[in-house]
């Protein structure tokens, strides 16, 4: 038996076993990774220097730029060290940071689309009241909560994560440390410390997802009660980024820890890590800038005025 006072480090699973894989896997995540860090980056700068940007909808587009290039970054970069140099392992404390900051992100993430979803709903349910009712302090003080709440959600998952004795080896059943894949290794029979802190996020989640539903089911309605066609093309074409956004990442992250057990497998659990990990942060800038003609305007005045 181990516990956690003697492991050094943690071993992750990797993607492939034969080198030729493993140097495939360096490849194809390296160019995700890229990817991510041009859209998301070009979002990011062009609405900070923009100033027909400097509305509350792209204030929040830019701290969820900001989240995906945290949350890709902290998983990504280290599997493909790993697939590079063809090893496994990870320190404890990177481990422990890594826990940490995926936590921490993939819950404010969540938080800022469904404050995002409030935006949406004050824009087209009450737009003469949209200045008022989402002012630039309102905005600050609701971003600011959203990443008070995954930072406070993080503190509490990964010390109570790693306060638990660990006796069931290192091995990690996934590419990055995962909350759950930790809790697995844990030997401790202290049932309400290793699921109390879990019933007060998914309450948290929850919560947002309820909110978010309700925003769009009054939303639909005031889109519906719209006269000309074209005005309801014209307001539903603004939540439709959004809305593309919550449902991929509330269903990849429902099936990734909601699957049946029948359909757990190394391999799955690993494409299904990758669909809620990985995948989300490398298509949210596609998403948001395909359908958004004043983003994509000011994206190529930007990159026009570069060259």
């Amino acid at each position: 038996m181990s516990n956690s006072s003697s492991i050094s480090q943690f071993l992750l699973l990797p993607f492939a076993d034969t080198r030729e894989l493993q140097l495939l896997n360096f490849c194809l995540f390296l160019g995700i990774y890229l990817a991510a860090l041009l859209g998301n980056g070009l979002i990011i700068i062009t609405i900070a220097c923009d100033h027909r940007l400097h509305t509350p909808m792209y204030f929040f587009l830019l701290n969820l730029s900001l989240t995906d290039l945290g949350c890709i970054s902290t998983t990504v970069p280290k599997s493909m060290a790993n697939s590079l140099w063809d090893t496994r392992a990870i320190s404890y404390t990177g481990c422990l940071a890594q826990l940490f900051f995926f936590a921490f992100l993939i819950v404010t993430e969540f938080c800022l689309l469904t404050v995002m979803a409030y935006d949406r709903y004050v824009a087209i349910c009450h737009p003469l009241h949209y200045g008022t009712l989402l002012g630039s302090r309102a905005c600050v003080h609701m971003a600011a909560a959203a990443w008070a709440s995954g930072f406070l959600n993080a503190v509490l998952h990964t010390a109570n994560t790693f306060s638990l004795p660990l006796c069931h080896g290192n091995a990690v059943d996934q590419f990055f440390c995962e909350i759950p894949q930790i809790l697995k290794l844990s030997c401790s029979d202290a049932y309400l410390r290793k699921n109390g802190v879990t019933v007060v996020s998914c309450c948290l989640a929850f919560g947002c997802f309820v909110f978010i539903v309700v925003s769009y089911v009054q939303i639909f309605r005031a889109v519906l009660r719209i006269p000309s066609q074209q005005g309801r093309h014209k307001a539903f074409s603004t939540c439709l980024p959004h809305l593309s956004v919550v449902c991929l990442f509330i269903s990849s992250g429902v099936f990734a820890y909601l699957k049946p057990l029948s359909l757990s497998s190394r391999f799955l659990n690993l494409v299904v890590s990758f669909l809620y990990s990985v995948f989300p942060p490398a298509v949210n800038p596609l998403i948001y800038s395909m359908r958004n003609q004043e983003l994509k305007d000011a994206m190529w005045k930007l990159m026009t005025g570069w060259f």
